[in-house]
């Protein structure tokens, strides 16, 4: 039998169901490898006693005959999550010393499905970088190497590098990510694994840290798209104390997975294809529209002109609205408060957020109060909220000639830590592919396709109609069944 940690979602569920071994087996496995992968810097804290607790109950409800859909599955959380008693930080010294006295509702969904907590995983610093950097506690390491000899450590991918560095590393099957601009599938492309960030709205964001409200979706991470679809599946629903939340039933995404695309029309959008684009991802996306084809699917380019302009309209937009949902960290209610002897109100507001917060999430905040000022929000905010529109136009407009689109998920392979820090444009760069589907709402998807030239996992996105995440996952796994792509990190941890 296989290493229980090389296990994912499906193969631990049904192994604890039919009794090939036993969920507490699985949760001391995975617990284990976690305590010996310091050096990865995934991890902000361990919860054994969570994973332990759950795996018991799964192990009482299958003697009873009552099993759940992810019973006996340890996972990972990003530290994003409000997790009731367990430390949350969204990776920021400003919320040191918070601890929750409430359950995110995505983490309550997963602990009522019968899933248990590994710990809560490293980001970048409220979801705010694209390499896992910006996070208070340290850069988190992707278990990748390079193959040319060199030992540099490279980037996981941002936010939610921890959560696809732990999964790559095997340090658990899935866990959960959320993507603002693509932090859950630039993460999952460079690291070899799947993310699927669902139509904005299908889960929950009450009890998640905020960063850009009107973009902050949380997803599913996990080796598979059958992962991905059982636990998307865990994760979503409607919730009255989500404004935002769709009132809508959950379907059964993984249950009616189908690789066949026969009937559906992708749409290769023809403004992806930038100027430096690397050859390699030329290729992959020219193999994965073979594969999509042999799928069964019709092939039409299609145009989405207002592309170009996603990445400025985000890099306005996200920070308006983080200035906005980072004044409450004042040293008055929770987290850190930073007094100085004789200090006054403003002082103490001025100490503690000097203090709590990193240069990135300072840079976005004083970039969003300066486009919400006064003089400046007609021609920036506004401009930009009107280029956002067009975006969902271009987008609607590309859906009455085709049911998906497939582009790159990301313009290069992993980069080693540092190589862009000092020039924050060319961070914001990873992101071209990911933003104009997080503008629009639309449910995307990473699924790996191969490696490059150095060994590196390279992914390929999948974009959906809204709500139409099933077509996403469909074509997700008729990529996955035709690219075969069993490739892992050699261990070095």
């Amino acid at each position: 039998m296989a290493e229980l940690t090389d296990l994912g979602i499906a193969a631990i569920r049904d192994g604890v169901r039919d009794g090939e071994f036993s969920a507490r087996e699985v949760a001391q496995a995975f617990i284990d490898r976690v305590a010996a992968a310091k050096a990865l810097n995934a991890f902000l804290v361990e919860t054994p006693d969570h994973a332990l607790k759950a795996a018991d109950a799964a192990d009482a409800a299958r003697a009873s005959g009552d099993l759940k859909p992810m019973s006996g599955v340890p996972i990972g959380m990003k530290d994003l999550f409000c997790t009731e008693g367990v430390p949350t930080t969204a990776a920021s010294g400003i919320l040191a010393g918070f601890t929750p006295t409430y359950e995110s509702t995505v983490s309550a969904n997963l602990w009522a499905a019968g899933a248990g907590m590994l710990g809560k995983l490293n980001l970048d610093q409220f979801a705010m970088g694209s390499s896992n950097e910006t996070s208070a506690f340290g850069n988190v390491i992707s278990p990748w190497r390079r193959n040319d000899g060199g030992n540099a450590a490279l980037a996981p991918g941002g936010s939610s590098g921890g959560s696809s560095s732990a999964i790559s590393a095997r340090l658990c099957p899935a866990a959960t990510g959320t993507d603002t601009g693509g932090s859950i599938r630039q993460p999952a492309a460079f690291v070899g694994i799947s993310g699927i960030k669902p139509t904005y709205g299908r889960c929950s964001r009450w009890g998640v840290v905020a960063f850009a409200s009107s973009l902050d979706q949380a997803g599913a991470m996990a080796h598979d798209v059958t992962d991905c679809a059982i636990m998307l599946g865990a994760m979503a629903g409607f919730d009255p104390k989500d404004s935002t939340s769709l009132d809508l039933p959950v379907p059964d995404w993984a249950g009616s997975l189908s690789g066949s695309l026969k009937g559906k029309t992708v749409g290769i959008p023809k403004e992806y294809r930038v100027d430096g684009m690397p050859a390699e991802i030329e290729m992959l996306w020219e193999q994965g529209i073979a594969w999509l084809k042999d799928a069964g699917a019709e092939v039409v380019e299609v145009s989405l002109p207002h592309t170009r302009y996603a990445l400025p309209a985000y890099y306005i937009i996200a920070p308006a609205e983080a200035s906005s949902n980072l004044a409450r960290y004042d040293g008055v209610r929770y987290g850190l408060r930073d007094l100085p002897d004789g200090a006054g109100l403003q002082d103490m507001y001025a100490a503690t957020r000097a203090a709590g917060f990193g240069p990135e999430v300072k840079r976005r905040i004083m970039i969003g109060t300066y486009v919400l000022s006064a003089g400046f929000y007609d021609a920036y905010y506004n401009q930009a909220q009107k280029v956002r529109a067009l975006i969902a136009r271009d987008f609607e407009a590309a859906w009455e000639r085709c049911d998906l689109l497939l582009t790159p998920t990301a313009p290069s392979a992993a980069f080693a830590l540092g190589e862009k820090q000092a020039d924050p444009l060319a961070m914001y760069l990873n992101d071209v592919f990911t933003v104009p589907a997080s503008l629009a709402g639309l449910p995307a998807m990473s699924v790996p396709g191969g490696l490059d030239a150095q060994g590196l996992p390279l992914g390929l996105q999948i974009i959906g109609k809204p709500l139409d995440e099933q077509g996403v996952l469909d074509a997700g796994l008729a990529i996955e069944q035709r690219a075969g792509f069993s490739a892992r990190p050699e261990q070095w941890w």
